[in-house]
């Protein structure tokens, strides 16, 4: 099963591609999708929304797995974020009728084994997990890697009636 893992923002976007079969996981690609800080809200959503769905035309996956948010400071900076994963979650609805959504409770628990573990701890166990040389950077490509294997390890997610 190919499971795309995606870390929604409004700068970055971060993506993970693995290859889940037999309880074995293979990393395909990772990366991210970025928008220029001096273009205007609606024009980095579009851009968001263009490079999101190139992405998982190319990937083809089975199933994705988006990780929810959270915030407990700047408000204004999570509307922009909870903006643009909104047209992360659009996108991945029309092209992806498997679409699964985890909190970081779930993925950094289900990675790591504890809830509250770091971005280092996590880092390590996606870097050990998939047998990687080097720790994919930056850390939302990282995050994104490590919903997607929440997603292959866990039964957990939500799954959102989609088509």
């Amino acid at each position: 099963m190919r499971i795309l893992g995606i870390d929604p923002g409004y700068a970055i976007v971060g993506y993970g591609v693995i290859e889940s079969e037999n309880g074995k996981l293979r990393p395909l690609d990772y990366g991210t999708v970025e928008t220029p800080a001096k273009l205007p809200t609606a024009e980095r959503l579009i851009m968001i929304e263009e490079k999101t769905t190139e992405m998982i035309k190319s990937v083809e996956p089975d199933e994705i797995a988006i990780e929810e948010l959270f915030f407990n400071t700047n408000i204004t900076t999570g509307i922009k974020v909870a903006q643009a994963r909104g047209v992360v979650l659009l996108s991945c609805a029309k092209l992806c009728s498997s679409l699964f959504e985890y909190t970081p409770l779930q993925i950094k628990s289900t990675v790591t084994g504890n809830g509250t573990a770091g971005k280092t701890q996590v880092q390590f166990m996606v870097r050990s997990l998939l047998r990687l040389k080097e720790t994919p950077k930056p850390d939302d490509a990282a995050d994104a890697l490590a919903a997607a294997i929440c997603h292959a390890l866990s039964a957990q997610g939500v799954k959102r009636g989609l088509k």
